[in-house]
């Protein structure tokens, strides 16, 4: 028996070797599927949702240019023509994930973005206020699509502690695309004034409609779709995309799993109470982000002229970038504090707020107003991913549905958004400060509840 001890000893240390090495494998095995996620969706999402931003919030700068004074439009009705496409995109985020969950995102998302930069294109030749109005309730309905859809592409690829840098690269498109925006509608509005007839604001809907029209097309061949049936994958590589996911407990339809039904799927979502808990949080971030509709409004107070003032509004996204991707980065190393980083953004946003009430120095108000606008981006996308890794235990359908939901009902918020600044309130806008000043102490509250309610559902 002697004999045999060092014999046993000798084959656990071989046993513990070889599971070592199995593991350090898988490990590298691991990042290398992830690399090569990352390299298919991350790019494509992330010029999709640019194109997307700058097509749903072109008519501020369309505004600024001239827009509402060649169609005979006042401060109602151009709040009329922002709150139609929130309606619609309210309306059709339920039913368009779940019909995504049930096909290819390679088709379904560069379809409905194809469709919706045409519409856009089909703006430049608006005549009347109705026919604007019109065109802006069909890009909602198509573009109501996209967000969830992106939201839950993300949800059904990556683990819950590789989610927050992820969703801040997708989140940070938008960011981005305020910045380009104004830069492009500065450079269109100024350089293409008159050109074949045409006034600049009419050339911002034509080019940025065609981009995307364009950029849809090329995604098409390049999106990956769900892990169980995409076709950039080897077998290989799909399943250990599912295994991953499935030891972080985060759920992914196979090939042979039954799906729910689009009614089971909306009842296990609305009866769950932690959908509505982002609900609420999201629909205080939303609703206090439609500042960045009036950007070029808010600042052409200080002074500038039109076109300058589409200028003036890249420092504010470009200070927000940063705080995007700097939340995004340190909130994957620490999950558990998800909503303990909201809660302090909003702070500094709901702090903000207050102070542009109060002072009037036009200089002052736009650097508040910079870090304003950064904790309110710097959440958006942490909130979606906390929501996103709470909810990963749920079916695929049914994180869908609750996916939707959040972000459907959060942008209600962008409904009455629209009337927080009215022409009437300039230059100092009091009630649409004081509005989402009390928003983000809302929201404090709500992310610092989910901050000790949830931490068991997004451990690392």
């Amino acid at each position: 028996m002697l004999l045999d001890e060092p014999k046993r000893n000798d084959i656990e240390l071989v046993e513990e070797s070889e599971r070592m090495s199995q593991d350090a494998d898988r490990v590298l095995e691991e990042k290398a599927l992830v690399r090569k996620i990352d390299l298919w969706l991350l790019p494509t999402i992330w010029i999709m949702y640019l194109l997307s931003y700058m097509d749903r919030t072109n008519i501020g700068n369309a505004k600024v240019a001239g827009m509402t004074k060649d169609l005979g439009m006042d401060s109602n009705q151009y709040s009329i023509s922002l709150i139609v496409f929130f309606i619609t995109y309210v309306i059709f985020e339920v039913p368009s994930n779940l019909l995504l969950s049930r096909t290819r995102p390679s088709i379904f998302l560069p379809v409905i973005m194809t469709l919706w930069g045409i519409v856009t294109c089909c703006m430049s030749q608006v005549q009347t206020y109705h026919q604007l109005v019109a065109l802006r309730t069909i890009v909602g309905v198509l573009e109501a699509g996209f967000a969830p859809g992106i939201l839950l592409i993300l949800s059904s690829w990556y683990k819950k502690h590789e989610q927050s840098k992820r969703f801040a690269v997708y989140i940070s498109a938008a960011v981005l695309s305020g910045a380009f925006g104004g830069i492009l509608a500065g450079a269109i509005t100024s350089n293409l004034e008159g050109a074949h007839g045409l006034r600049g604001w009419r050339w911002l809907f034509i080019i940025e409609g065609s981009a995307t029209a364009g950029w849809a097309i090329i995604s098409a061949f390049i999106l990956p779709d769900f892990p169980a049936n995409t076709k950039r994958l080897t077998e290989r590589e799909r399943e250990l995309a599912i295994s991953r996911l499935e030891n972080d407990n985060v759920h992914t339809r196979t090939e042979d799993t039954p799906p729910l039904t689009s009614l089971q799927a909306l009842g296990q979502s609305v009866r769950n109470w932690r959908t509505w808990l982002f609900v609420a949080g999201y629909m205080v971030i939303v609703g206090s982000s439609t500042l960045s509709y009036f950007y070029p409004t808010l600042v052409e107070g200080l002074g500038y002229t039109s076109h300058m003032a589409q200028y003036m509004v890249v420092p504010i996204y470009a200070v927000a970038f940063v705080a995007v991707g700097f939340t995004g980065y340190f909130s994957d190393k620490y999950p558990r504090q998800r909503g303990a980083i909201i809660a302090c953004w909003l702070s500094l946003s709901m702090i903000c707020s207050i102070v542009i009430c109060v002072v009037y120095n036009f200089t002052a108000r736009y650097v508040l107003l910079v870090f304003m606008a950064a904790g309110l981006w710097a959440t958006n996308g942490l909130s979606l991913s906390y929501a996103a890794s709470t909810f990963g235990a749920m079916p695929q359908e049914t994180r869908a549905v609750s996916l939707a939901l959040v972000n459907a009902l959060g942008n209600l918020a962008q409904i009455y958004g629209a009337y927080l600044f009215p022409s009437t309130d300039a230059p100092k806008y009091l009630t649409g400060f004081g509005v989402i000043s009390g928003m983000c102490a809302f929201g404090i509250v709500v992310y610092a509840a989910a901050h000790v309610l949830l931490r068991k559902y997004v451990q690392k």
